[in-house]
């Protein structure tokens, strides 16, 4: 049912509200191009943390830094040494634009650096995204930022279900991510969103019971955390690692119904956490996820399943089954059924988990 535009607005208030507190007390995350007002930094850092983790990048942002202080003095580089410099971060039609967009600048704007979105996004090389960065960071223009992280911040915290991958889900997310912005201070703004959700709202494991946004957050509320965001593209990929948390509390076991148009729509599961890669389980690691993403301290791991795998059609599907044993009122588990552990066959499960189900109590 669609928000209330009252409430909608008291929501987007509360957001980034709470965003700027959590940046202003918590974020200590530290980078050498935080706070940056020289467009020729930003516009390095970023084109060279496209397809490139950020620990990666650090080196080689620094090593450039040290080699070409300036604009002028990569546009005057030759080819070989800026190459060399790059060699090992991939993807080199980066490191060709960054030349001739750097030589463009130096060579045909007299060494000024666009000062506008628009003019911005004009550049070689440059996209939405950086365009809307630089121009928020260097300049303080009202620019939303939209990348993994906002994607991955905003649909957990509204509980929005368009694919992030989609034309209408890219449009969706950038007229609400502008929605969202503070426009006083939207360089700021824009560093802290992509902060958090790089530290606290988390793709996989995310810190759910530390979230200054926890109280009004959707997918926390209704167990969507692992689920969101969508990718059409995560649904369609050939292998697929799913983690189910079987939650156990006084003779009754937490399922919850697939609503997403993906595999098993409609079908119900247990808390699911779906992941990229494989993830190992043992004793630490499920308390520390358990405490980190939804605040519980007491319980007891009861047993970790041997791995199954399920091949589908076009899709292999990995998962384990994770048995917990709660000791308190489940609270932090609200979207959640419990059902009578002797009731569960009365739902309509997936094939992998009903199979696993009658080993299980054979």
């Amino acid at each position: 049912m669609p928000l209330k535009n009252s409430l909608k607005i008291n929501l987007n208030i509360f957001f980034t509200q709470k965003l700027m507190l959590w940046n202003k007390q918590e974020n200590n995350r530290k980078m050498p191009w935080k706070g940056e007002k020289d467009p020729y930094k930003i516009w390095l850092s970023e084109v060279m943390l496209q397809q490139t983790r950020v620990e990666q990048g650090l080196d080689y942002y620094n090593k450039f830094i040290e080699a070409f202080p300036t604009i002028g003095l990569l546009a005057n580089a030759k080819d070989e040494s800026v190459f060399k410099l790059w060699e090992g971060l991939g993807y080199y039609s980066r490191c060709r634009n960054l030349l001739f967009t750097a030589r463009y600048i130096a060579f045909e704007l007299g060494g000024q650096f666009p000062d506008n979105y628009e003019a911005i996004l004009n550049l070689k090389g440059v996209g939405p995204y950086t365009a809307a960065a630089i121009a928020s960071f260097a300049f303080d223009q009202p620019y939303a930022v939209v990348d993994g992280n906002v994607y991955r911040v905003i649909a957990r915290y509204f509980g929005i279900e368009k694919p992030t991958d989609t034309n209408e889900g890219k449009k969706y997310f950038a007229a609400l991510a502008t929605q969202l912005l503070d426009k006083s201070q939207p360089g700021k703004y824009n560093q802290a969103i992509m902060d958090f959700g790089a530290t606290v709202c988390k793709p996989v494991l995310p810190l759910c019971n530390n979230c200054i946004m926890a109280s009004n957050c959707a997918a926390k509320i209704n167990s969507q955390v692992n689920q969101l965001p969508i990718k059409t593209k995560t649904i369609s990929r050939k292998k697929r690692w799913i983690y189910y948390m079987v939650f156990h509390y006084r003779g009754s076991i937490g399922i919850k119904q697939r609503m997403q148009k993906d595999i098993w729509q409609s079908l119900y599961e247990f808390y699911a956490i779906e992941a990229a890669a494989s993830l190992t389980w043992n004793n630490d690691s499920v308390n520390e996820w358990l405490q980190n993403q939804l605040g519980i301290k007491k319980s007891r791991l009861l047993k970790i399943s041997a791995v199954k795998t399920q091949q589908l059609t076009h899709q292999q599907i990995t998962s384990q089954f994770i048995h917990i044993e709660l000791s308190l009122s489940p609270k932090t588990l609200q979207g959640l059924i419990w059902v009578n552990e002797n009731e569960l066959n009365q739902f309509a499960f997936p094939r992998l988990i009903t199979a696993y189900m009658e080993t299980f109590k054979s």
